[in-house]
């Protein structure tokens, strides 16, 4: 079992923007005042990876309502790979070079992972699905979701992949999302 990532944990990692001029700022910044739903992505090639975000990417009118963002983040930006992505995931997509949304132990599969008759079941369902990918990039250490409240409200979901295209239940994500307490601010208050 992976261990849990405490929100201090994650409060404190460095994302960069992925403008030609990065600006790099802290992740609580995403989910300080509305909360937010966040894919750390295994590999943006990745054709699992693909069909997971098309899925979160479906939830983005519900979240819209809520008053939830979406948002993904990568782990390295090789070549075209992020803007390859981007049809597949209709959240804002920042760099985690460190690669800290991925732990606090990072979590791999090896080749072996190509004998877990889950992982091929996968496969077959995202390609049956039409979704396709190439193998550009780092695609061993498993990626995730996390489902963020404002404030200290903390983390009210967190999906770590298992093995290769271990998705998250779309119902999960929408049920977490809907415990999100928006802040109100103090002069908001009066």
């Amino acid at each position: 079992m992976p261990q849990e990532a405490a929100l201090e944990y994650l409060e404190d990692i460095d994302l960069k923007t992925l403008e030609k001029e990065p600006r790099t700022f802290k992740a609580k910044e995403l989910w300080e005042k509305n909360g937010a739903v966040i894919m750390a992505v295994r590999r943006p090639g990745c054709f699992l990876c693909r069909e997971e975000a098309a899925d979160l990417s479906s939830l983005k009118p519900r979240l819209d309502e809520l008053g939830v963002p979406l948002y993904a983040v990568v782990k390295e930006q090789v070549r075209t790979e992020v803007r390859d992505f981007q049809p597949y995931f209709k959240g804002e997509i920042f760099l985690d070079k460190q690669k800290k949304f991925y732990g606090p132990q990072r979590r791999k599969m090896m080749f072996m992972g190509f004998v877990r008759l889950g992982v091929w079941y996968n496969f077959f369902r995202a390609w049956s699905g039409g979704f396709s990918g190439n193998l550009e990039g780092e695609g061993f250490i498993l990626g995730g979701v996390f489902v963020v409240g404002p404030g200290k409200q903390g983390i009210l979901l967190e999906h770590r992949e298992k093995e290769f295209g271990d998705k998250v239940n779309p119902d999960s994500v929408l049920e977490a999302a809907r415990r999100i307490k928006p802040q109100t601010s103090v002069s908001e208050k009066k």
